[in-house]
């Protein structure tokens, strides 16, 4: 599969886990960012067809990150991922442009659908 995905995660054993899942399905054009300040970088430098990023970062939440490719790039997919309990970010993430969230613990499945949906 030809579309490229930028996995944005402070913790690299999730950026880790999300990429193997990724690639056991196929999609192989991945590159990472480690903060949200570093997701805007990348994605201006590499202009994914996806983004899946992190809520809770240093340097820039992922939520002012969204904010900052949405306004560069309106039709930017990104899909957040949250822990459970942060309910009130995802919504502010939802109305701000995000396509959709995954629930940190999650499934390889769960990740593996949502990238479907919107990359086909």
């Amino acid at each position: 599969m030809s579309n490229k995905i930028l996995i944005v995660d402070d913790a690299a054993f999730m950026r880790m886990l999300i990429r193997d899942t990724l690639k056991k399905n196929g999609y192989t054009d991945i590159v990472e960012a480690s903060d949200g300040e570093a997701a805007c970088e990348t994605y201006a430098a590499e202009k994914p067809d996806l983004v899946i990023m992190d809520i809770t970062m240093p340097k820039k939440m992922g939520i002012d990150a969204l904010r900052e490719i949405k306004e560069s790039d309106p039709a930017a997919k990104v899909i957040m991922c949250s822990a459970m309990g942060q309910e009130l970010i995802v919504v502010d993430c939802l109305k701000v442009g995000a396509l959709d969230f995954i629930v940190k613990p999650f499934k390889a499945d769960r990740i593996i659908q949502t990238v479907k949906k919107y990359l086909g």
